[in-house]
């Protein structure tokens, strides 16, 4: 058994390649918030995503295209087959990644409610005056962000999105994304789950463009209760929010290096993605770690 090549790690995956046109997502459990990762892992973190990504990828397969290609073990070549691996892992497509972060905002809250009390705004555009804290928009907008590879990301408007990527792939950007949102949401709140908002990740896999890396995850989601939610608070989170609201107690200036996360804020962060992934998909997680999952679909071509 060859090893796989290590091309790429992020903040939470690493990608190996398969081949000139695949490679093997692996999704860790390490945690990340305020975009520095912190040391203590959250156990089972990583294949709670996989699980959700592979789901919502066959359900909104209709919606917006993907990068995936499989979930199945079987399906990898041998050296991807890894015991550790199993549960947390994605066969895909090579795609050339916008360089632009994909943002739906459906209600107002981070630093988008920061932005708009002090300016009247979201990512540089006027909004109504007199909204509330985590008040949902008139209608989902999309604002992307730069892509930082080192430091935080930041906020920019559609016109120097377009500038970044061209005019066409932004709005072509927009559109998947704000369709995949609305659906999913939609789908969301019949579960009882409020999407604030999402974060999206775009290329393009021979000429179309595709939602890669991950999606509607407690990572790259606010998941809130919807019988917890009232306009002006913000309601309790199904995502990271113990582990943001643990270390902003700290007086921590969100940068590395992150205070220690407490035992008891792990097993409740844990419990949270669990809980996101259950609850939307009515799916067990226990099933996924028996069994984890076949992606009905597409094989490797």
């Amino acid at each position: 058994m060859s090893e796989l090549e290590l091309i790429h790690r992020g903040k939470v995956r690493e990608m190996f390649l398969v081949d000139d046109r695949h490679l093997l997502m692996v999704a860790s459990d390490r945690i990340s918030a305020f975009d520095v990762v912190f040391t203590e892992p959250v156990p089972d973190k990583g294949r709670v995503l996989t699980a959700m990504t592979a789901w919502w990828s066959h359900w909104l397969g209709d919606i917006a295209p993907t990068h995936v290609v499989s979930s199945d073990p079987a399906d990898f070549p041998a050296a991807a087959r890894r015991s550790e691996w199993i549960g947390r892992s994605l066969l895909v497509r090579r795609a050339e990644m916008l360089p632009i972060e994909c943002i739906v905002r459906g209600y107002i809250t981070g630093s988008a409610w920061k932005e708009y009390r002090e300016h009247g705004t979201m990512h540089d555009e006027p909004l109504p005056a007199g909204l509330l804290e985590s008040q949902q928009l008139p209608e989902p907008v999309f604002t992307p962000s730069t892509k930082a590879t080192d430091g935080h990301d930041v906020n920019i408007s559609f016109a120097a999105a377009a500038d970044l990527v061209g005019a066409e792939a932004a709005k072509a950007a927009r559109a998947i994304c704000v369709d995949a949102y609305s659906t999913a949401a939609a789908h969301a709140f019949e579960r009882g789950i409020i999407i604030a908002d999402t974060k999206f990740e775009l290329g393009f896999v021979d000429g179309s463009l595709v939602i890669a890396d991950e999606w509607l995850t407690p990572d790259s989601s606010r998941f809130w209760p919807k019988d917890h939610h009232k306009p002006g608070a913000t309601p309790p989170s199904l995502d990271k929010q113990p582990v943001r609201d643990a270390t902003e107690a700290t007086g921590w200036n969100k940068e590395p290096p992150p205070p220690p996360l407490p035992v008891d804020v792990v097993v409740a962060t844990r419990a949270r993605y669990i809980e996101a992934y259950e609850t939307l998909t009515g799916e067990s997680f226990e099933d996924w770690m028996a069994r984890p999952g076949v992606l009905a679909g597409a094989t490797a071509s």
